[in-house]
């Protein structure tokens, strides 16, 4: 009986999750070893301010509840900084862009060689005599993939959860954002998933974390969000816009960035991503928390909403 109680955890998880809000570690040196060099990091701020698609201030709806997710890591496959606000979509300065496949069908990022990478640690760099020189005030980036760690509790259990280590519980989210991924296989955490397919963007898997007893039953599901349910924040909407199915997060420079060509030392950019109550719910058991109710799942909160909330370039 236990054992099919927890097995039907996993299953639950496909049904409460509806919809989306996009290698291993690597420094990724393409820069010169010699210098000078432009170099891109990631931050994840979960103090920076939430957005909307066009880069306003998002309250959490009445109903929903959000948390803020414990981010691992992320990778983007397109960089791009421009001068200005009319300057359209890849008619910048395209400093990354990742490699790609067809081996699925269809033109799609390859994930086999996508670079991810940590907060703080390397993600790109190229050297700075490969830039155009000019004043830079926008950078757009394309998130393919975040991998970071969710709480939720069990509830409403025909069982003593205290076999679960409790009600709390902990799982990871790799979440695929790009407008189409090739995938072989991948791990949220530290159990293997074979694709070998192209996923449209909202393809996600969870692994589930389980404490105690109910450990050996972790497992890992996966789902694919509705067509066009990500939030992608653009504050430019007005002025250049962005294809349909794209995960192109555009932000402005905190001070606009000038290259000479004349560099004697690297240029460090800090891209900071807002993951301010990023991950969010219909709240249906109101408490502010996200509930998998195991004995009736249609009562169990419903997700919503995935994905970083705005993107603040700053540089040193």
């Amino acid at each position: 009986m236990m054992k099919h109680l927890i097995h039907s955890f996993a299953f639950l998880l496909i049904l409460s999750i509806g919809l989306f809000s996009c290698k291993e570690d690597t420094d990724n040196d393409g820069g010169n070893e010699d210098g000078p060099n432009l170099v891109f990091k990631f931050n994840f701020d979960e103090n920076q301010a939430r957005l909307n698609n066009i880069g306003l201030p998002a309250e959490i709806p009445a109903g929903n509840a959000a948390q803020t997710p414990d981010f691992n890591s992320m990778s983007i496959h397109y960089i791009e900084m421009t001068p200005g606000i009319l300057t359209q979509l890849g008619q910048g300065e395209v400093v990354y862009s990742g490699e790609k496949t067809n081996a699925g069908g269809a033109d799609a990022v390859d994930f086999d060689q996508a670079i991810v990478a940590e907060e703080g640690t390397s993600f790109y760099s190229i050297p700075l005599s490969q830039v155009d020189a000019g004043t830079y005030e926008w950078i757009r980036t394309s998130v393919t993939y975040q991998n970071y760690d969710i709480d939720f509790n069990i509830v409403n259990a025909p069982f003593d959860t205290s076999v679960c280590g409790g009600d709390s519980q902990t799982g990871t989210v790799a979440s695929f954002l790009g407008y189409n991924v090739y995938i072989s296989n991948h791990s949220p955490k530290t159990r293997n998933v074979a694709v070998n397919d192209d996923k449209l963007q909202g393809y996600w898997m969870f692994e589930t974390d389980l404490g105690g007893f109910c450990g050996q039953f972790n497992d890992v599901v996966t789902g694919e969000a509705p067509e066009g349910a990500t939030t992608v924040v653009n504050p430019l909407f007005g002025t250049s816009d962005i294809p349909a199915g794209s995960c192109v997060v555009t932000g402005a420079l905190t001070t606009p960035l000038t290259i000479t060509g004349n560099e004697t030392e690297d240029i460090v950019v800090t891209l900071s991503y807002s993951v301010n109550n990023s991950f969010e719910w219909i709240d249906n058991i109101p408490n502010g928390e996200l509930d998998l109710d195991i004995s009736n799942p249609a009562n169990s909160d419903v997700i919503v909403d995935m994905g970083v909330r705005g993107l603040i370039p700053s540089w040193e």
